[in-house]
């Protein structure tokens, strides 16, 4: 893989506000860039909350806002997610994970949704966590909602 490449110096020319950066990658080298990686790690940085909020704020407002509507125009996208750098030099990104889907979660959540109309997602969430599908079966079962 291209020195270029690594995701170590993909945040530093983020951060530097390098907009030339995709421009210097050859054909192959932007098959293999990843801007949807890329964009996850930089969102996440060391250093002050302030600055830990900054780009979380920055990173939603210049890119992943209209991500997916740019997705044909790779370039595009890396000099929104440059706009996202304050320019305060190359610091430290760290990689969040995706949280995880719990199997069987949006067949859950839909249930509980039909049976509490009125909750909010954030209930929900809370229901998702304190209810079993055992006892959301056996409410329907017993509300004549027998049906898988």
């Amino acid at each position: 893989m291209s020195d270029k490449l690594n995701i170590g110096n993909e945040m530093r020319q983020l951060d530097l506000k390098n907009r030339a950066f995709y421009d210097s990658l050859d054909a192959d080298e932007r098959k293999k860039f990843s801007t949807f990686l890329m964009i996850r790690w930089s969102s996440a940085v060391e250093g002050s909350r302030e600055l830990q909020e900054y780009y979380v704020q920055s990173a939603n407002h210049y890119v992943n806002k209209h991500f997916f509507t740019l997705s044909k125009h790779p370039k595009l996208q890396w000099l929104c997610a440059t706009a996202a750098s304050p320019g305060m030099g190359a610091l430290r990104h760290n990689w969040i994970a995706p949280k995880k889907k719990e199997a069987g979660a949006s067949t859950k959540r839909k249930a509980l949704a039909a049976m509490f109309p009125h909750y909010k997602e954030d209930e929900l969430d809370v229901m998702m966590q304190v209810v079993s599908q055992k006892e959301i079966d056996s409410y329907n079962k017993s509300a004549g909602n027998d049906k898988k």
